[in-house]
């Protein structure tokens, strides 16, 4: 597994977990919030992104990138499914490197691509669930800008 950094490139995620640890140990006095949020394009397969989002509070932030993709899925509901499982699985990895490393202490959040307004928000007390049941904050658009503009971004 890989990440993209929009500053130094491709990273595995151990090199890419030591960059976070070191952008956070680097002004230990700020606040921390880890954010993963993912999005897709469905074109002849449907890429998928997942973007770690390290957010300095009131400091600006500094975000890595995942792309995948898979077979055309023509189902918003799978799709969004598919996304969540795609941050749960990086969120997990990354609890779990914080905790190993002393930071298990910092707020990881999901932010998933569905909202109140238009056709996902019957999905939002199951998709919600499902990120809030495997112990992460979730957060739905608005307020979801992990997936809604970051990952997003890179689906184009």
């Amino acid at each position: 597994m890989h990440f993209i950094s929009p500053t130094k490139g491709k990273l595995s995620f151990e090199e890419m977990m030591a960059d976070i640890t070191g952008y956070i140990t680097g002004l230990p006095t700020s606040a921390y919030k880890i954010i993963i949020g993912s999005d897709s394009q469905v074109r002849q397969e449907t890429c998928f992104i997942t973007a770690v989002i390290v957010h300095r509070l009131g400091k600006g932030a500094r975000y890595y990138y995942r792309k995948k993709y898979h077979r055309k899925i023509k189902s918003l509901r799978q799709k969004i499914f598919y996304e969540t499982a795609l941050s749960l699985e990086v969120g997990s990895l990354i609890a779990r490197y914080l905790a190993e490393h002393g930071l298990g202490n910092l707020q990881v959040e999901i932010h998933i691509d569905i909202g109140a307004q238009g056709e996902t928000r019957d999905l939002i007390r199951e998709v919600v669930g499902m990120v809030v049941g495997s112990g992460f904050a979730a957060k739905i658009k608005p307020e979801a800008f992990g997936a809604s503009s970051v990952a997003d971004k890179h689906t184009k």
